[in-house]
């Protein structure tokens, strides 16, 4: 497994895109924090025209790490399955280690990590940033005060962990980047939300749909009537990436490279 994950780290670290990806997400992160602590300095300044601003908290400054940052994370991940298949050197890799789900689980280890400590640091930085930038009012609900005021801190990383997996495995379900990527892209921003368009149905469905359980944990309810609090939905995240990632690995070792 070391050299699986050797040869892993060299692939990943050897091209361009992750550093791309990389200078992306700390981008979009630290310039949705440094925006959200400039509206939160506004928001306190100007209370009566600040009506659509939920307040300046730890989900909110970090949001821009939570969200695009992650996505961003995502599309990397499921790049470095399916970049393989299309210049067909996952050929090689499958010849140099037969143990194709070992492969999978390697990749997904190292984007996991490396997307976890990305985010995580990235996260914090959010955090300080908006709260320097807002200013005393205007980050009065910017604390970490509480357990679920961290938990919404290190559940970053955690979902980010989770994200890279998730990728990793509908990557190599798909086979394809264009494929992959609109999937991961839609599946949480546009499918997810078109079941509250459904009524009582989609009302129904809501708390059962896997990305609406991760932003549960992330410190979002989204005016959603769940049947756990944030751990289970953690759980039941967890529980569908590990179906998912399953199946990929019974599709992998079952057709042709």
């Amino acid at each position: 497994m070391i050299s699986v994950l050797t040869a892993e780290r060299i692939k990943l670290t050897s091209v361009r895109s992750p550093w791309w990806c990389t200078v992306i997400i700390i981008a979009i992160g630290l310039g949705f924090g440094a925006l959200m602590g400039w509206v939160g300095k506004q928001a306190a300044a100007d209370p009566e025209n600040a009506e659509g601003f939920p307040g300046l908290t730890v989900d909110v400054a970090a949001g821009g790490v939570s969200g695009f940052g992650v996505l961003v994370l995502m599309i990397l991940a499921a790049l470095t399955v399916t970049s393989e298949y299309r210049f067909g050197v996952i050929r090689t890799t499958f010849q140099a280690m037969p143990s194709r789900a070992k492969v999978l689980v390697a990749k997904g280890l190292l984007t996991g990590v490396y997307g976890a400590v990305l985010t995580f640091v990235l996260a914090f930085v959010a955090y300080y940033l908006a709260k320097a930038i807002a200013g005393g009012d205007g980050s009065a609900e910017l604390v970490l005060s509480s357990a679920d005021d961290w938990r919404k801190m290190y559940a970053i990383p955690v979902y980010a962990a989770l994200c890279a997996f998730l990728s990793i495995a509908v990557g190599a379900l798909l086979r394809q980047s264009a494929a992959a990527i609109a999937l991961l892209l839609l599946w949480p921003l546009l499918i997810e939300s078109l079941f509250g368009l459904f009524g009582s149905f989609g009302r129904t469905v809501q708390p059962f749909l896997p990305f609406t359980n991760a932003q549960l944990f992330l410190g979002s309810d989204q005016g959603i009537d769940f049947h756990w609090g944030p751990w289970g939905a953690l759980l039941y995240f967890v529980a569908f990436v590990a179906v998912v990632f399953g199946a990929a690995a019974y599709v992998v070792n079952k057709r042709d490279a």
